[in-house]
Formats: C-alpha cells, sequence, structure tokens
C-alpha cells in the first residue's frame, strides 16, 4: 500500500515538472525572433522585400497571441509556439539577407541606369544640332531643350538620392528620367530621318 501511495506520489511529482517546464512562457526563443526580425528591419527589409518583412511581422503577431491565449490556461503548453518562434527567427535572418541582396543589385541597376541616361542626354544634345531649324521646327526645338533640361535635373536628383543610400527612390526618379530621355531620342530622330527623306527628293 505505502508502495502503491510512494509510486503515485512520484507520479504526480514528475507530472507536475513535466507541465512545469512545458508551462514556461518561451521567452528566450520570443526575444531571438524580435532580435531577428528588428535585423531585418534595420537592413531595410521593409523597403526591399516589403512583402517579406510585413509576414513576418503577422506571424510574430500571431504568434504572440498564441501564446497570451496558453498563458491563459490552466495546464499550460508552449511547445508549439517554441517551434513557430525559432523558425520564424531562421526565417527573419533568410528575410535579412535577401533584403541585403535586393539592395545590391538596385544599387548596380541605378548606377547603369543613370549611365545609360547621360549617355542618351548627350546623344539627343548631339540629334538637336542636327534637327531642322524652320519656322516651325525651332520653336519644337526650344520646347525639346527644355524637356532635356528637365530629365538633367531628374538625373543630377536621382544621383543624389543614390549618394544618399536611397536607392528606391533614385531608382523611381531615374526610371521615369530614362522613359522620357528616350522618348525625346525618338522624336529627334524621327524628325530628323523625315527631313532628310524629304531633302532627298528634292
Amino acid at each position: 500500500m505505502k508502495k502503491g501511495l510512494l509510486k503515485s506520489i512520484a507520479f504526480l511529482g514528475l507530472a507536475v515538472v513535466l507541465l512545469s517546464s512545458c508551462a514556461k512562457v518561451p521567452q528566450a526563443e520570443i526575444d531571438a525572433a524580435k532580435a531577428a526580425i528588428a535585423q531585418a528591419d534595420s537592413a531595410e527589409a521593409n523597403v526591399y522585400v516589403h512583402e517579406s518583412f510585413v509576414a513576418l511581422q503577422d506571424s510574430m503577431n500571431s504568434i504572440m497571441v498564441s501564446v497570451e491565449a496558453q498563458k491563459s490556461k490552466l495546464f499550460k503548453k508552449f511547445n508549439a509556439e517554441k517551434e513557430k518562434l525559432t523558425a520564424l527567427t531562421v526565417l527573419a535572418g533568410e528575410v535579412k539577407q535577401n533584403a541585403i541582396i535586393k539592395k545590391e543589385e538596385l544599387k548596380v541597376e541605378v548606377q547603369n541606369t543613370i549611365t545609360e541616361v547621360k549617355a542618351l542626354i548627350e546623344t539627343n544634345k548631339a540629334l538637336i544640332i542636327e534637327a531642322p531649324k524652320g519656322k516651325e521646327g525651332k520653336a519644337a526645338i526650344e520646347a525639346i531643350k527644355l524637356e532635356l533640361d528637365a530629365v538633367e535635373i531628374s538625373v543630377n536628383e536621382a544621383t543624389q538620392l543614390f549618394d544618399a543610400g536611397n536607392y528606391m527612390a533614385a531608382n523611381d526618379k531615374v526610371k521615369a528620367a530614362k522613359d522620357k530621355a528616350s522618348s525625346i531620342n525618338t522624336e529627334l530622330t524621327d524628325v530628323i530621318a523625315k527631313y532628310k527623306a524629304s531633302k532627298g527628293k528634292k
């Protein structure tokens, strides 16, 4: 009888230990996940891999809701939350690396686009010299010159944003400048081709 009682007490003691070990809030895992997300944020993941970063935050919020729900229970179990937090910490590290890679890729892309637009501006300036300067042509050329001046201003602004490390904004601005410079190039090329064709017929 005593042996049975001792066994029951021992079993209950083991159960209490097991339950108490499961019942502890996984604070270390929570802190690790929050730190990993903060590092991803510092790497500008919210800018360069926005959707992935938002998904991280949503997952963290969901896990914390689950943690709070477990805390309100009599028999608390945080095993599932621990696993999710560990996986989220790893994922946050991957998101951080992806942001770093994306930022570097965009940096190179902006540099190349700035170079392309500058070359296109110079080409357009040369084409302006070739363009017909008749009565109507003169007014059109002056308008094109103003447009080209605006493109140069945009490129300079994009360069300033680039130098400040704001690659996303620089990319948007220089892409718009490239589109405009390309449009001007097409317009000038067509005008000159038509002018030369008309001269050849005479």
